[in-house]
């Protein structure tokens, strides 16, 4: 297995991001609800501002893919795991600029015959290192609490549960890392 960089524009990167997409829809579905699909912009996932990621396996077949993006500097005070508002913090004398610079994962998945490898863990340390050379603080994702395997994953990896951060209905689950 090996990872490779793909604009979400190129033909495997529409194709697992459409089966992702439908595998989503489809367990909503399932359970009563609606899935709001928001396939991504190529600019939000290119360097710097961003990378994705295809899951490449032994026969160099794209078997899973994720990515991450920069979202708009905030203030300290919206930041998930910010502690206290910039205000009190300059008040403080404590921070001069407490707003991290946070970037989200977004999109990872893998097929069935992927999973169960270690490939994800492989995709998320490798989203991380991208986060860390882009020159990122904080890594923030969010999720839906029928996803319990992601869950454990993200729980291994460090993340923690946090405030929401963004509106998107799909989710009910937020999480953030702090990056070193």
């Amino acid at each position: 297995m090996h990872l490779r960089e793909a604009a979400v524009t190129r033909p495997d990167s529409v194709r697992l991001l459409s089966d992702y997409f439908g595998s989503r829809e489809l367990e909503f579905t399932e359970a009563g609800g609606v899935y709001t699909t928001r396939f991504p912009t190529a600019d939000a996932f290119t360097p710097p501002a961003g990378v994705f990621l295809l899951v490449i396996d032994d026969d160099n077949a794209a078997v899973g893919c994720g990515g991450i993006r920069l979202l708009p500097r905030a203030s300290a005070d919206d930041a998930p795991g910010g502690a206290g508002t910039a205000a009190a913090k300059r008040e403080r004398g404590t921070v001069s600029d407490a707003t991290p610079v946070r970037f989200e994962v977004k999109h990872v998945w893998l097929g069935e015959a992927a999973r169960g490898r270690g490939w994800a863990i492989a995709l998320m340390n490798e989203l991380e290192e991208r986060a860390r050379e882009f020159g990122a603080t904080q890594l923030v994702l969010d999720t839906n609490a029928r996803l319990t395997a992601a869950a454990r994953l993200y729980a291994r990896l460090g993340y923690d549960q946090t405030e929401p951060y963004n509106d998107n209905a799909n989710a009910t689950n937020w999480y953030a890392k702090q990056l070193q």
